[in-house]
């Protein structure tokens, strides 16, 4: 058994304490948090359309997911509070794109495609 950083721990405090390392070397709130918004069926679609076509507005997310504008507007919400999603005004409509890099790339890992 090797410990966190390669090394064979040669005693259970040893592989307590390579153990421990771990937490440390993630950022545990963080993914907890993605992890978080990410399990509501709802918003992974709306995440999924986004990654694939950035900037829609709320009306073709809408379409896009088959729920109604309301509901958009909601489920994008906390991604723009936690500023991983910024909405832009187009004469008069407002379109967003994803901009948390990590989302970006948990989104790639599910195997989400993008339009280009």
């Amino acid at each position: 058994m090797r410990g966190f950083r390669g090394m064979r721990p040669s005693s259970p405090g040893a592989v307590i304490d390579a153990v421990a390392d771990v937490p440390a070397a993630v950022d545990v709130p963080g993914w907890s948090a993605r992890f978080d918004l990410i399990s509501d069926p709802t918003r992974l679609t709306l995440l999924l359309c986004l990654h694939f076509s950035p900037g829609l507005s709320v009306t073709r997310l809408a379409a896009a997911a088959g729920v109604p504008q309301t509901v958009v507007s909601q489920s994008l919400r906390p991604l723009r509070n936690r500023e991983w999603a910024v909405v832009e005004k187009v004469g008069r409509e407002h379109r967003y794109r994803l901009v948390d890099e990590s989302l970006h790339t948990l989104l790639h890992t599910i195997g989400a495609p993008h339009a280009h």
